[in-house]
């Protein structure tokens, strides 16, 4: 699917307001112009065929509130730990169905992180090796208030900001806030991180955290 494409097929959905951005100046131009959501970033583009990795980092720095999945050619090991390690929310795959792009993007936007079976075991093997995913500023995190660390393990359990709030009796605007300074105190910047966060410090409230806050996919074959 090519960029303008894709993003007609979206307008065409009429869930959407879609922008196509061919290249890294274009997308950059459009979120100074514009405020979304989700951001949907190709792993290549055609002047820069490593640049959207690469892109996404600056996007986050430049607009932290939107969430981004990473668009891969295909399924690679290198492409989908480094999406994540850069901050995207969701990895996805273009050979598979729009209609499984647009789940992926309704999870992303309520708070979710996407991944098949797959894409999460590349994740969690690279987990396993020293300084491939790892927070910054371990050694020096400083510790959770009472009410964070409860946001943190519901977060770990895969729960959006929506349903945190709902449970706990608190606006979406609160939990964002708590979220914020949870982030700041570890050194994640992301969901995922927070969850690789608590498996590399053995906490209790981290067993399992990496499987439950990403939506069930089956395996991309």
């Amino acid at each position: 699917m090519s960029c303008r494409l894709l993003a007609d097929a979206l307008q065409r959905s009429k869930r959407y307001y879609a922008v196509p951005a061919v290249t890294p100046r274009e997308v950059l131009s459009a979120l100074e112009s514009a405020s979304f959501q989700v951001l949907l970033i190709s792993t290549s583009f055609p002047d820069n065929p490593v640049g959207g990795i690469r892109l996404v980092r600056e996007v986050r720095a430049l607009r932290p509130a939107a969430s981004t999945i990473v668009l891969l050619d295909a399924l690679d090991r290198n492409a989908v730990v480094e999406a994540f390690r850069c901050g995207a929310s969701g990895v996805f795959c273009r050979s598979d169905s729009f209609q499984t792009l647009c789940k992926c993007i309704q999870c992303v936007y309520e708070g979710q992180v996407w991944a098949s079976s797959a894409e999460l075991d590349f994740v969690l093997d690279a987990l396993v090796q020293p300084g491939t995913i790892e927070p910054r500023n371990l050694a020096g995190s400083r510790p959770l208030s009472k009410r964070e660390l409860e946001i943190a393990r519901l977060v770990a359990e895969g729960l959006s900001n929506r349903q945190i709030s709902q449970r706990l009796d608190l606006s979406e605007h609160t939990i964002k806030n708590y979220l914020f300074r949870v982030f700041e105190k570890l050194g994640v910047s992301t969901r995922v991180e927070l969850a690789l966060f608590a498996l590399q410090r053995g906490q209790v409230w981290g067993s399992g955290a990496m499987k439950s806050i990403v939506h069930n996919l089956p395996s991309q074959s």
